[in-house]
């Protein structure tokens, strides 16, 4: 099977080429316009792609609030033009989403597949339509939602709280959000796993267990040995946001565990992997 990854020089797509997959192409917008559809079926015809492990996306969840039209563009548009393009030469398309397409219900137990979508900002709403386009497109296609990544790579909690913790004495973070942080490497293997034997849905995804920001800074810093910062915890409503985040966007991973056999690790043992690299 031979795999184009979109978004490449994310977080994501540069965890999938650490695991070095045989038959895999990297692009990024500077190889390839994911929002000009015929440049797209000109890429997949030319390298007689299988199947696209779309990693694009607009992922800024602030900035989105005033920038519908290119959040759409990004995170619904160009995912119709990849799911065309594979429909066009009967490949598969692994779209990833994000718990946020959850968060105006108030869900208390972990979310599953087939729950509604309640967004409550453009991140979510626009995210959302790119499943939908999918869907709607008749591809064959897997989508796979998860929450709060992190990695070695660009700009993540973890990274923003290695640096808080280490220059100040103080650091407040909220403890009213719960959900589930990803390790990128984790999530990429998965990927990888499903492309050899894929079965058609929406899936969930991210490490074992539970929590909130408070608590997965708390660890970042314990583990980090950055013991001398204090943490302290807080409500949403003390931040000035734009943005309505879920204030539970547990996903319950039954589904993608029983389907492909995978065993996914505790958040803490993937943050201590992670922050051994990095560290």
């Amino acid at each position: 099977m031979k795999v184009l990854v979109t978004g490449a020089k994310g977080q994501l797509g540069r965890s999938i080429e650490d695991l070095c997959p045989q038959n895999f192409i990297y692009t990024d917008i500077e190889e390839l316009d994911i929002t000009d559809l015929q440049a797209v079926c000109a890429l997949v015809a030319q390298e007689k792609i299988d199947a696209i492990v779309n990693c694009a996306g607009y992922t800024n969840v602030e900035a989105a609030e005033d920038n519908y039209e290119l959040a759409e563009l990004l995170n619904a548009t160009a995912v119709g033009n990849l799911a065309a393009a594979m429909k066009e030469v009967g490949g598969l398309l692994v779209h990833i989403s994000t718990d946020y397409v959850f968060g105006k219900e108030p869900y208390n137990t972990p979310c599953k597949e087939d729950m509604k979508g309640t967004p409550t900002g453009v991140y979510g709403l626009t995210k959302l339509h790119g499943e939908e386009a999918v869907i709607s497109s008749g591809v064959r296609h897997v989508i796979i939602r998860t929450s709060w990544l992190y990695s070695p790579y660009g700009k993540n909690f973890v990274k923003t709280m290695l640096e808080l913790t280490s220059a100040r004495p103080v650091v407040s973070v909220v403890f009213d959000q719960v959900g589930t942080p990803t390790f990128a490497s984790d999530l990429a293997a998965a990927i990888i796993r499903i492309l050899e034997a894929p079965v058609e849905g929406i899936y969930n995804y991210s490490n074992e267990g539970v929590c909130s920001w408070y608590d997965f800074a708390k660890a970042i810093a314990a583990l980090s040995g950055h013991t001398a910062c204090e943490i302290r915890p807080c409500h949403s409503g003390e931040f000035s946001s734009k943005v309505h985040r879920p204030a539970y966007s547990v996903l319950d991973k039954t589904l993608v565990k029983e389907t492909f056999g995978l065993k996914i690790p505790y958040w803490t043992d993937s943050l201590k992997e992670c922050l051994a690299k990095m560290l």
